[in-house]
């Protein structure tokens, strides 16, 4: 299957209509294989984004006095 670039949110619809489907018991064995498999890629799409998004927002940092604080995560800019 071809990679396709999705959206979290059209990931997340069309893994949603999957399930749907998947819980009409109107899909044969064959079908709900290749369901299966879809489904699979998206939870792996949606999980990377969602990793990305969690990197991106935040970022665990040490105070001097050891204790954990969430700061805003500051890509650096290449020279």
């Amino acid at each position: 299957m071809a990679k396709q670039e999705f959206s979290f949110e059209k990931a997340l619809e069309e893994l949603r209509s999957i399930v749907a489907a998947l819980e009409s018991a109107n899909v044969g064995l064959d079908d709900a294989l290749k369901y299966y498999e879809r489904g699979v890629e998206l939870v792996r799409l949606c999980n990377e984004r969602l990793n990305e998004a969690h990197v991106r927002v935040d970022m665990l940092h040490l105070n001097a006095d050891g204790t954990p604080s969430l700061q805003p995560f500051v890509e650096e800019q290449e020279v």
